[in-house]
């Protein structure tokens, strides 16, 4: 086989080259992306939440999209929980191009086995693999068979993994219902 041949069935294989969804993104390129604003924590929680500024307001500049969260203690647990919300956020809000040809990531093929998604939503891959998901599925003009079918995946498998967080299922009804769709179920 010649060199020329083998280099394009190599390239075939590897996904084509994609932006990298803000959900994707390291912690510290995340945080650097964000303006961190720290308040009073409310509601129950004692003095120390009260009298100390625990509570934590990520905004990622890029998106205008925000994220808090004030339920522990202390302002550096708040802000690893409001920077997961963050990520759920974009993962919801903020689509990215999909090119054509294979697109599924390193981490998509990780997480996929025989058709099957293989991630539980309380993962920390869930808001990377849940934002490429639906941008296929928005690239795909929301409809699950051709996603799934770029993705590797069943359809009811993608639907599930959307269905694990309410607010992208309803995005996602939303833009189906939009385009006179039916909604689809979890």
């Amino acid at each position: 086989m010649d060199d020329a041949l083998a280099k394009l069935l190599a390239s075939l294989d590897r996904p084509a080259a994609r932006a990298t969804h803000p959900a994707a993104q390291p912690d510290a390129v995340l945080l650097a992306a964000c303006s961190v604003h720290h308040t009073r924590g409310t509601g129950p929680g004692g003095q120390h939440k009260h009298n100390n500024q625990t509570a934590v307001v990520l905004t990622h500049r890029p998106t205008g999209m925000t994220a808090q969260a004030s339920e522990r203690r202390s302002a550096e647990q708040n802000k690893s929980v409001a920077l997961r919300r963050l990520r759920l956020a974009l993962a919801v809000g903020h689509r990215e191009a999909v090119p054509a040809g294979e697109i599924r990531s390193g981490l998509w093929r990780e997480r996929t086995r025989g058709g099957r998604i293989v991630l539980s939503p309380k993962h920390a891959d869930y808001p990377t693999m849940l934002a490429e998901g639906l941008d296929v599925l928005a690239a795909s003009g929301f409809d699950p068979k051709k996603a799934a079918t770029r993705l590797g995946v069943s359809p009811s498998q993608l639907v599930r993994m959307i269905a694990d967080h309410p607010p992208a299922l309803v995005m996602v009804n939303d833009r189906r219902g939009d385009r006179g769709e039916h909604p689809l179920r979890g």
